[in-house]
């Protein structure tokens, strides 16, 4: 396991180099943010704001979802990966939030977590994107990135997230999620990450190893992270 000091400065770099990284989703509101969430799984969010550039200027409510039939709403986003059953997620959810929540979005990782299709990351990314309560999501992007860089040792995103939030101090949770999304799009990719370009090249621990140590790393990890049930399931 890395020394403090050097994680520390590993979060220093990645906030120098991706100061002020934000979100590629586009939202206006809870109920957006929490729907582009959803149907980010396995969809690029150019293609999400794609899809709900038109979905929301239509069925701007969850009232106006849960109005559509599963079949309709999987029609609107359709463009997106497993559509099908996204569409029966955000639909039960919508309806969750109209008779339990009077159609607001609930700041509450638990009750956030109790709709369909949403696991411990999408409750973390709302919380922190809509809310601006102190939460950091796990996905793909952040899971690898913190266990390459050795910020993170865990084998689950659960224990990524507690990880994280031990060495990161709180009021910086959200902006370190982003910061590591984007180093992990940029740089530190799931196959063939560019490791002579990186910043954080002279203390990464996985290149510790030499730059086929990452590569070896970088197929075994890609592989299995296709089977990773990361929005299906919470890690509770």
């Amino acid at each position: 396991m890395m020394e403090e000091y050097s994680k520390h400065r590993v979060l220093e770099i990645l906030e120098k180099e991706y100061r002020g990284a934000a979100t590629g989703l586009v939202f206006r509101n809870p109920f957006e943010l929490l729907i582009a969430t959803m149907l980010s799984a396995q969809t690029t969010d150019r293609q999400v704001n794609r899809l709900t550039k038109g979905l929301f200027a239509k069925y701007p409510t969850p009232a106006d979802l849960v109005r559509l039939s599963e079949e309709e709403l999987a029609g609107e986003i359709r463009g997106c990966g497993l559509y099908r059953g996204k569409a029966k997620n955000i639909r039960a959810a919508a309806r969750i939030l109209m008779e339990k929540y009077g159609g607001e979005v609930p700041a509450d990782r638990k009750a956030l977590m109790e709709l369909p299709g949403v696991g411990r990351k999408t409750a973390n990314v709302v919380l922190a994107g809509a809310f601006g309560i102190p939460a950091l999501g796990v996905d793909t992007h952040v899971f690898r990135v913190a266990r390459r860089l050795g910020l993170a040792a865990g084998r689950t995103p659960l224990q990524v997230e507690w990880e994280l939030t031990s060495t990161i101090p709180r009021n910086k949770w959200a902006a370190a999620h982003h910061w590591l999304i984007w180093h992990g799009r940029k740089i530190c990719r799931a196959r063939n990450p560019l490791c002579d370009g990186c910043p954080l090249k002279e203390c990464c621990a996985a290149r510790a190893g030499g730059p086929e140590k990452v590569q070896n790393q970088t197929q075994q990890k890609s592989d299995r992270e296709v089977q990773q049930p990361w929005t299906d399931r919470p890690d509770r």
